[in-house]
C-alpha cells in the first residue's frame, strides 16, 4: 500500500506567531523579502515545499524555532509501531 500524503499533517502557525508578537503579513513579507500571497499560501496550510532560507529567515524575524512554525498534527502511528 502506498504512503499517506503527508503534507496534510504539517500545520503552519503562522497567523499564532504573528498574533503573539503583534505583526502583520505585510510587514513579515517585506522583512523576509518574500510576497504577501507565498506567505499566505504557506499560512493557510496550502503550501508544498519552503526553501530553507525563506523558512530561517521567517524564523530569524519572529525569533523563533522551525518547530515553533511548523507542527505535524495527528496521532497516527506508522503501521506495525505501537
Amino acid at each position: 500500500m502506498p504512503p499517506e500524503d503527508e503534507t496534510g499533517r504539517v500545520h503552519c502557525r503562522l497567523d499564532e506567531l504573528l498574533a503573539a508578537r503583534g505583526m502583520t503579513l505585510s510587514r513579515l513579507a517585506e522583512l523576509v523579502g518574500v510576497t504577501v500571497v507565498n506567505l499566505s499560501i504557506l499560512k493557510n496550510d496550502r503550501a508544498k515545499a519552503i526553501r530553507f532560507p525563506t523558512l530561517t529567515a521567517i524564523c530569524d524575524v519572529l525569533d523563533c524555532e522551525v518547530g515553533d512554525l511548523l507542527v505535524v498534527t495527528g496521532t497516527e502511528s506508522a503501521p506495525g509501531v505501537s
